[in-house]
Order: structure tokens, then C-alpha cells, then sequence
């Protein structure tokens, strides 16, 4: 498996910070590894829904679970990844601290890939944080 945890401190309320990451339907304006959102169904606070990844424009399927205000977790429940994506915030005064923790592997023979795409999925995810952050502080 391959974990990955990265965040960052934002200049901006809580509730400024979780309007931004809560739309999951504007996730690929700042992860540019996903490509593409089709939300397929909505239960309370779950979400079903296919992601086009930028790897090899691979479609998984995610089912994500909104904690309003705290954390949103995906879990890959179907696709070339498997395992699970967390954002979390947590405020400290005037400041957000946001997180994002990963713990995922790409399923079957693509397997031994995971390594070499860790780096990828880290960079992407500093990148991620660091344009919520701007997008947040203005």
C-alpha cells in the first residue's frame, strides 16, 4: 500500500475551507488527477460515484462519505485503485489545518506500479492543498 499524508495551514475559516472541498462536483478544478466526476447516486451523507482518474483516463468507483464540517472520506470500492482517500479539517482560531491522508494501492497486476505512481498521487495532492489554500484565502 502505498500512504500518503500532506497538509496544510489556510488563512480562512473553517467554514470557508469546507465549502470549497465539500463540492465534490468541482474536485477536478483542484486535483488534476481527476479528470472527471458522474455522481451516481446520493443516500444522506453517502455518495456513489465514477471517477475518471488521469491514469491512463481509468474510470474507479468511489463511495464517499461526507462528515460535515470535519472530514470527507472515499474509499475505491471499484477500478485501479483500491483503498482510500481522507481529507480532513480541523480549525485552530482563525486558521484551518487541512489534511489529506492516503492508503491505496492499484489493483492486480498493475500492483507493482504503486511505487512509482506514490510519487505522483503525493505531488498531486500537495498541489491540490496548496490551490484549495489560495482559493480560500482570497
Amino acid at each position: 500500500m502505498a500512504e500518503i499524508r500532506t497538509s496544510v495551514e489556510i488563512n480562512a475559516p473553517l467554514e470557508k475551507v469546507w465549502n470549497l472541498v465539500s463540492d465534490l462536483d468541482n474536485e477536478p478544478k483542484f486535483w488534476k488527477g481527476t479528470k472527471e466526476i458522474r455522481n451516481i447516486s446520493k443516500e444522506g451523507n453517502k455518495i456513489t460515484r465514477e471517477v475518471t482518474i488521469a491514469f491512463k483516463d481509468s474510470k474507479c468507483m468511489q463511495t464517499v462519505t461526507l462528515h460535515p464540517k470535519e472530514e470527507i472520506h472515499a474509499e475505491f470500492t471499484k477500478g485501479i485503485i483500491n483503498g482510500t482517500k481522507t481529507i480532513s479539517l480541523h480549525p485552530e482560531g482563525n486558521l484551518t489545518h487541512l489534511e489529506a491522508a492516503w492508503d491505496v494501492k492499484l489493483s492486480g497486476i498493475m500492483g507493482m506500479f504503486t511505487g512509482m505512481v506514490k510519487k505522483h498521487i503525493q505531488n498531486g495532492t500537495e498541489q491540490a492543498l496548496q490551490s484549495i489554500k489560495q482559493e480560500a484565502e482570497r
